[in-house]
């Protein structure tokens, strides 16, 4: 038995959760999300008990891994509605920076022109003001939204921008997040 997918999902105030043929609809304060699921799972709503029940038709693999599976995604969508997700990410780099104009994200990480990216809809950013920060500290934004897979998606693709090189550390990167650094290319001593 899936140990994951045995769990009930608690359903906090302030929440709605309905179940409409095949797809699960979520309804809370930071937001509403749906979602339609396999026709190999069964998802209920007890209303007296305040929580989501996830079953499986049988035993098969299939069915197996999509009972865990299906659980956790309408827990992310409960825990979405509810406080929302965020990504921290730090670019470095000398004359690296982000600026937000509307709904696009303009990257300047060394390339010959900076690299515009569409913010997708329900997905907000925040940059940290320059006046905020040092001129030695890096430039920080946030990535948050109620949709853990869109905050995620769109945070690994301004990471792909100009992902940290191993040498100098420069690019974006996660705040946090640990660089393997090497050490540069050691030129003989002595010379003529």
């Amino acid at each position: 038995m899936s140990r994951i997918g045995m769990k009930p999902i608690p359903i906090p105030d302030g929440v709605k959760v309905a179940v409409q043929g095949r797809s699960v609809s979520v309804e809370g304060p930071k937001g509403k999300l749906q979602m339609a699921y396999r026709p190999e799972i069964d998802v209920r709503v007890e209303d007296d008990a305040r929580h989501v029940v996830v079953t499986r038709a049988d035993d098969s693999r299939l069915c197996r891994s999509l009972h865990g599976l299906t659980r956790s995604l309408i827990a992310n969508m409960v825990e979405g509605c509810t406080r929302g997700f965020a990504k921290q990410l730090e670019v470095y780099g000398v004359g690296y920076g982000v600026q937000l104009q509307g709904r696009k994200l303009s990257v300047n990480c060394g390339r010959s022109h900076p690299v515009v990216m569409d913010i997708p809809v329900g997905v907000e950013v925040e940059v940290q003001t320059a006046q905020a920060r040092g001129d030695t500290e890096p430039a920080r934004f946030t990535v948050s939204g109620a949709d853990k897979q869109a905050v995620g998606e769109f945070s690994a693709r301004v990471r792909r921008a100009r992902p940290p090189e191993p040498y100098k550390g420069k690019g974006v990167r996660y705040a946090g997040e640990r660089i393997r650094r090497k050490v540069g290319k050691a030129f003989a001593g002595g010379g003529a």
